[in-house]
């Protein structure tokens, strides 16, 4: 069943994404070459902590850790470690956080100094079918018109769309109803209503779709061990339309990008 959030419940969720928001931002200064990813799994926890908010992985699910960092190969799910990040490396850091009894949760894929160019498209593709899938988050439109749009825009550059794992609804939970797949036909699914809020995360592999589990019980990675990218937002439908109530703006900022990507789905400035 779908949980309809009024416009005062979707703000107090704005707050809660715009924490994990400010966290990842927080973190791009941090993420480089000879960092482990236990460190920035420390500092992230004390930062949300210090928002006057909880870190909304830790727990969930018995997950051990406040970040799930995914590197390379790893698709999701990642458990933090000790292996210091490596020249070359990528990262998916996914982050949720509980505030004001609501969660925010999104996620950035990260690059650790001179990635190759294979996989630099890969990022930039998949963060592209991101935007091409909130584009579709629309009253009246359905579950399977995302997906077709993140499918279509990914399986065009030869890239593998993952299967199992989903994007969801999200509110007083982590994970409610709809699920979001990265694939589907258009026209298929639950229907778009006025008030919902959903996590759209595509992740996508450089080559085959197949994914397999490894022995922690968490990490997920692809089956040929090339590169998988993740991004993530959480959106609401206002209006009729989509709204991010995340932003990467804080990411854009540390890594000194410009970018106007989000602000076509936002009915106001956000001001950083």
């Amino acid at each position: 069943m779908i949980i309809v959030k009024t416009r005062e419940e979707i703000e107090l969720m704005r707050q809660s994404a715009l924490v994990v928001s400010k966290t990842l931002g927080m973190l791009a200064k941090e993420v480089k070459e000879g960092v482990t990813t236990n460190y920035l799994d420390r500092i992230a926890e004390e930062y949300i902590r210090d928002q006057g908010a909880i870190p909304g992985f830790k727990g969930l699910y018995d997950c051990p850790s406040t970040l799930l960092c995914s590197v390379n190969e790893a698709v999701v799910h990642g458990l933090p470690t000790d292996r210091p990040l490596e020249d070359g490396d990528i990262v998916s850091i996914d982050c949720g956080a509980l505030m004001n009894e609501f969660y925010g949760d999104h996620a950035y894929t990260f690059e650790i100094g001179n990635v190759d160019e294979a996989t630099k498209k890969l990022i930039r593709v998949t963060k592209e079918s991101l935007y091409e899938g909130i584009r579709q988050l629309k009253v009246g439109n359905r579950v399977g018109d995302v997906g077709f749009a993140i499918q279509k825009y990914c399986e065009a550059e030869g890239y593998g769309v993952v299967r199992e794992l989903v994007g969801h609804g999200l509110g007083k939970k982590m994970h409610e109803d709809p699920e979001m797949p990265n694939y589907g036909k258009r026209g298929r699914g639950k229907k778009f209503i006025e008030g919902m809020v959903v996590a759209i995360e595509p992740m996508i592999n450089m080559g085959t779709h197949r994914v397999k589990q490894l022995k922690d019980g968490w990490t997920i990675v692809t089956q040929d061990g090339k590169p998988s990218v993740h991004f993530e937002h959480d959106v609401a439908i206002i209006d009729g339309k989509p709204e991010i109530l995340s932003t990467f703006g804080y990411v854009h900022e540390a890594l000194g990008i410009t970018s106007n990507e989000e602000d076509e789905f936002r009915q106001k400035a956000l001001v950083l």
